[in-house]
């Protein structure tokens, strides 16, 4: 039986294949649906060659991931703002329920100032649900690089090497904002020593508003984050995906999975089914 609950591949789970890939194996193995993630690949950044991609798959876009990572910062322009909002007009041309998106780095301050303000604001002018996600403070050798001029740049944004710091506004937990929707991401919670279940219970997973996203994956609690797949880790995946079963959530479940040191494609291919048999054995209602 096939639960309520649609399970979803985030494209980034097939990294360092391409996103067509990632459209591929949802449907060869049965996925409801992909997260899209938007990023450096220009193909990720066009939402018609999306468009035609689910159409070819008959794989529908359940979400997609706003370019806000590190890497993607200049991903449709150095702007976060008009960002955000291409992000969400993304998700209204590809029918997708939700667009996902970091809090603001700590250095975008005018983007920070009214990112609360402009996620509502898109809410209300659209049928798309922007759901802020959970991070995690980032050591600042590791953020920075350890080279003396990424030092240098650190200790000018008030850092000090080898520390654990938020780079985030108002911090990495995204219950410290003031948002309507939210997603939550295990292995993030895991790399910033989160207990899952009472964030979960924060967000709240009764009702249309709160948890309506989850980043299904695992984490070891390493300083890094990892993206398990589910069950290979520490986090409490299949409670959390329990509760979510039991409640009234009527949002997408993405796994967004590290594959990328699969040696052979019928590795991936098995991680890949592995995690959807997780997500499917865990969310029956």
């Amino acid at each position: 039986m096939r639960p309520a609950i649609k399970v979803g591949l985030s494209t980034a789970s097939v990294y360092p294949l391409r996103t067509e890939a990632a459209f591929e194996y949802a449907a060869r193995l049965g996925y409801d649906g992909v997260e899209l993630m938007v990023w450096a690949e220009t193909a990720s950044q066009d939402v018609d060659a999306i468009a035609k991609m689910s159409a070819q798959y008959d794989v529908p876009v359940l979400s997609v991931h706003a370019p806000c990572l590190l890497i993607s910062q200049r991903v449709w322009g150095a702007n976060p703002i008009p960002k955000l909002d291409r992000s969400v007009r993304a998700a209204e041309e590809l029918g997708a329920q939700t667009v996902v998106v970091h809090p603001p780095f700590r250095w975008q301050r005018r983007y920070a100032e009214g990112f609360a303000d402009q996620v509502a604001e898109l809410e209300s002018s659209s049928h798309v649900m922007v759901a802020v996600e959970n991070m995690f403070p980032f050591r600042t050798d590791r953020f920075f690089g350890a080279g003396q001029s990424s030092i240098e740049r650190m200790r000018k944004r008030g850092g000090t090497p080898g520390v654990a710091v938020s780079a985030f506004a108002p911090s990495y937990d995204p219950l410290d904002g003031d948002y309507a929707h939210y997603t939550l991401d295990l292995s993030h919670a895991a790399t910033a020593g989160s207990d899952a279940i009472e964030m979960a219970g924060r967000m709240g997973v009764d009702g249309p508003d709160g948890l309506v996203h989850l980043h299904l994956c695992d984490g070891s609690g390493a300083a890094t984050d990892e993206h398990l797949v589910p069950g290979y880790g520490s986090q409490p995946a299949a409670e959390i995906c329990q509760m979510l079963a039991a409640s009234s959530f009527a949002g997408h479940v993405i796994l967004e999975v590290t594959t990328s040191r699969a040696r052979t494609g019928a590795e991936r291919e098995q991680l890949l089914t592995e995690s959807l048999e997780f997500a499917r054995e865990h969310l029956l209602r």
